[in-house]
Parts: C-alpha cells; structure tokens; sequence
C-alpha cells in the first residue's frame, strides 16, 4: 500500500475508534468535531476565544457560535477575567472533563491498537517518525 492508502486507513481507524468510544459512553449529542473544542480548551489551559480560534485555525465568530452550543450543553462554561472585565476564560465543566477522558481513552485504545504487533524497535521508530511528521 502506499503512503496515500496508509493514511486513509488510520484516518477511518481513528474515526472508527472515536465514535465507539463516543457511543459506548452515550456521548452521542456531541459531534467529534466538538469533542475537538474541548480537547483544545483543556490543552490551552482555559483560553478566551481568540486564543481558541487561533489554535483552531478558524476565525472568532466560527468559534463563537460552536462555543455557544457547548455552554448550552453545559461543556463549557464562561468566566470573567479577574484581570479584564470585557474578557472571559473558557472553562470545562464537570461533564465537559469526563468528555476528555472519555476521548482520552480512545486515543489510548489506538496507541494500543497499533502497537501490539510492533516490536519495542519498530514501535520507538514508529514513535520517531510520527513526531517528525506532525511538528
């Protein structure tokens, strides 16, 4: 197979995976893309929108509207900047921390799925490659 191909396949693996983990734990009102905003909110650290949509690579009023329906679910709740009145941080709720584990799992689960026919070797090349690939 070629490079193409590989990477068609991993790509419908790890949509496969997300959307059982996301059925498993009956998650099913949330699409993946919003299990994504809340990945990037937590690895942001509570960010304002602009630093959200920066990190998305969309534009304010984009991830504004998806905000608004994640606060309407009670994932995502805003909070007035002690420092700036006018600005207000993105914090996970309760519900919106168990999403994250929950796709925590199945980013796991696929680290395990591709891992257990490689030798410790092939697994740190792999390793290797993927981060030079991705930087």
């Amino acid at each position: 197979a070629d490079l193409i191909e590989i990477i068609a396949t991993l790509s419908r693996q790890i949509v496969q995976m997300e959307e059982t983990a996301r059925e498993q734990f009956n998650f099913k009102e949330l699409t993946l893309n919003q299990m994504h905003y809340l990945e990037t909110i937590r690895n942001l650290g509570n960010p304002n929108l602009t630093e959200l949509a920066h990190a998305l690579g969309l534009t304010k009023p984009t991830v504004t509207v998806a905000v608004e329906k994640l606060i309407e679910k009670n994932y995502v709740r805003k909070v007035k900047s002690d420092a700036d009145r006018r600005s207000a941080h993105l914090h996970l709720t309760e519900k919106g921390d168990v999403i994250n584990q929950v796709h925590d799992l199945a980013h796991q689960r696929m680290a395990a799925e591709m891992s257990k026919n490689l030798t410790p070797d092939e697994l740190r090349a792999l390793t290797s490659l993927l981060e030079k690939v991705t930087v």
